[in-house]
């Protein structure tokens, strides 16, 4: 019997990744992500599924970002009881993640509820923080490099994906086919992760593109964010920084400290981490200390070298202080959280900023404020942007496009195929011309809800 793969996500977007396996009767979903952004990819997380949640015989997680595994309480709310496999930084991350979402959506339908700005009478949220804790029984951690049978037969292996604590690429063996996983890769020039592991022997390669078309620039990103830091200190302006929670807001807190220690930033500069995810995630850093670049002196100065925000009282009062100080905060994209009221509260002073940090997907507050978007909808009202908005084009967590393709190069021969996933269309392709041109490989881009053989 044949091994197929169901592209229920993660294609022709770099969110909602969910990849379905199937052999025979079992089946079994690699990664189990939200849809974010445009309005037509965030209705697809109430779509249901092509297959019932408890005919899913189990999940494996490659990391803990939403995209990857915001979906999982919904998944467990609607039948699934199989176990979900992850790396211990996993688990620790989806133990922060999954209930903060939970709660970030119930606090959003009671606002749009309040507030009357809803077309839903009442909004309701995709699942709850309760949801989310009810799932998290169902993480089954697994060490790196440790071979195990998710179901009996089928082999799974984790190798170090460098992106996030706890990320992993996957190597799946069912049926005589080894499919390969990349997950989210990290830079081999990370600030703070370590380098991703070299690719294992395999016959088909799932890789993905976020940055497929893309180069990043040779300067770091502390070169980078000296001068637009000195420059805001110097107007006594509030940049409000949208971090995601896990990774990027770390990185930034490192990258800031270090400007200090070096002179290139007051000392006096303010810096509040505003998110209890992102504060939560913080201190991991001291419990995975392989998994990263930082001493133990560096990781310690993560959770001194900012004021850390957890109540939505300490919250609402950073608003009466005065500039010049930085917050960071979460979502990364600007799609949800505390750091909306920030942007609301901020973005008409010409004096403040709103810095970006990565990838920006379209559809996202984010994306439209990269554009160059006069006003930004928040909250049901349009808010007019005054403040600078800058990009960080050097904070990514994720390989850029000949970083794709060294990865690739590290298989020990040539796969029989390869599908492009996890990236705008563009993006995809682009990546999926250079495979096939440089590489002599052949790759495709799958499209959603297709199915294609290993």
């Amino acid at each position: 019997m044949s091994v197929n793969i169901s592209f229920l996500g993660g294609t022709g977007t770099v969110t909602g990744s969910k990849y379905l396996v199937r052999h025979g009767d079992e089946t079994l979903l690699v990664d189990c992500g939200l849809f974010q952004g445009y309005k037509l990819l965030r209705q697809r997380n109430r779509t249901p599924l092509p297959i019932a949640p408890d005919q899913i015989h189990a999940v494996l997680l490659t990391h803990a970002h939403l995209d990857h595994s915001g979906y999982l309480p919904l998944l467990a709310k609607e039948g699934f009881t199989g176990h979900v496999f992850c790396t211990t930084g996993t688990r620790d991350l989806c133990r922060i993640l999954l209930p903060d979402s939970g709660h970030i959506q119930e606090e959003d339908a009671e606002f749009a509820n309040r507030h009357g700005f809803s077309k839903h009478a009442p909004a309701l949220p995709l699942y709850t923080r309760q949801d989310a804790l009810d799932c998290l029984p169902l993480l089954k951690t697994i060490d790196l490099g440790k071979t195990f049978q998710p179901i009996p037969g089928w082999r799974a292996t984790f190798s170090s994906a460098g992106h996030i604590l706890g990320a992993s690429s996957v190597l799946l063996e069912v049926a005589g086919r080894r499919i390969l996983f990349s997950g989210d890769l990290g830079r081999p020039d990370d600030l703070i992760m370590n380098s991703p592991e070299k690719a294992p022997a395999a016959d088909t390669v799932l890789i993905e593109s976020t940055y497929g078309d893309r180069v990043h620039p040779h300067e770091d990103v502390m070169a980078e964010l000296s001068p637009i830091l000195q420059r805001l200190a110097k107007r006594g302006g509030v940049a409000v920084i949208p971090v995601f929670a896990v990774g990027r807001a770390q990185a930034l807190l490192h990258a800031i400290h270090q400007l200090k220690l070096r002179g290139e930033l007051p000392t006096s500069l303010p810096v509040f981490l505003d998110s209890p995810m992102a504060v939560h995630t913080t201190h991991l850093f001291e419990h995975h200390p392989g998994e990263h670049r930082l001493t133990a002196q560096e990781t310690r100065a993560l959770t001194h070298s900012a004021t850390m925000v957890n109540s939505t009282d300490e919250s609402r009062a950073l608003a009466s202080r005065h500039g010049p100080m930085v917050i960071l905060s979460a979502s990364g994209m600007a799609t949800g959280g505390r750091v909306l009221h920030h942007i609301a509260h901020y973005a008409g002073n010409h004096r403040n900023m709103i810095l970006l940090t990565g990838f920006q997907a379209p559809g996202t507050r984010g994306d439209t404020l990269v554009r160059g978007g006069k006003s930004v909808r928040i909250h049901g009202r349009e808010v007019e942007v005054n403040a600078e908005v800058v990009q960080l084009q050097s904070a990514s967590a994720h390989a850029d496009a000949p970083q794709l393709l060294a990865w690739l190069r590290t298989l020990p021969h040539a796969p029989d195929q390869i599908y492009v996933v996890h990236g705008e269309m563009g993006a995809s392709d682009e990546l999926r011309k250079r495979i096939n041109h440089e590489l002599g490989w052949r790759a495709m881009v799958p499209e959603h809800g297709s199915t294609w053989p290993t």
